[in-house]
């Protein structure tokens, strides 16, 4: 049995130590593992493997451990009677770099969503330009691309919606 958990909580507070120890103790394992800090706040995002007993009583160590350090623990466990879908298609790495401006990011994944692109990761931040001191955007994305869809069309499309909202853009496939 699987549990995802999202924790958000005080950059200052070393949370993630402690929730590793409580999956330790309680004999699940860690099947995956990401961390960021963003401002002031850290979020961490683990998927936790256990059997049914040791997932429900990491549950209830994690709702008191909420409780004492005062951060924000999600759980869900994923649904287990249907057979997870193997997705299938080809991995390919988007980023793009542009002017900051308001919908950006999501004009992007919308361009993406409507093509049944299926994104993996995202990945995004604004910072000042060095020298000019004008805000810029920048993304970076890992997709999977669906055999049916045709890539050189695919690539034109989207380097014709760059160019339509100024946004410079390199999308290639992932070599492993």
């Amino acid at each position: 049995m699987q549990l995802t958990i999202t924790v958000l909580g005080n950059k200052s507070i070393k949370f993630l130590a402690e929730i590793l120890s409580v999956i330790t103790s309680c004999n699940c394992s860690v099947l995956e593992i990401r961390s960021s800090n963003l401002a002031q706040t850290t979020a961490s995002y683990l998927l936790v493997d256990g059997n049914w007993n040791q997932i429900a009583k990491l549950e209830t160590l994690l709702d008191n451990l909420q409780k004492r350090l005062e951060i924000q623990i999600h759980t869900l466990r994923p649904d287990s009677d249907s057979s997870p879908k193997k997705s299938t298609g080809i991995a390919y790495s988007l980023e793009t770099i542009s002017v900051d401006h308001s919908n950006i990011i999501e004009d992007i994944t919308n361009f993406l969503f409507e093509r049944n692109i299926c994104i993996e990761e995202i990945n995004a931040s604004s910072y000042q330009a060095p020298y000019i001191q004008t805000p810029i955007f920048s993304t970076k994305f890992i997709l999977l691309i669906p055999p049916e869809v045709r890539l050189l069309l695919l690539r034109e499309e989207f380097l014709d919606f760059c160019d339509n909202q100024n946004i410079d853009a390199i999308i290639e496939p992932i070599k492993r």
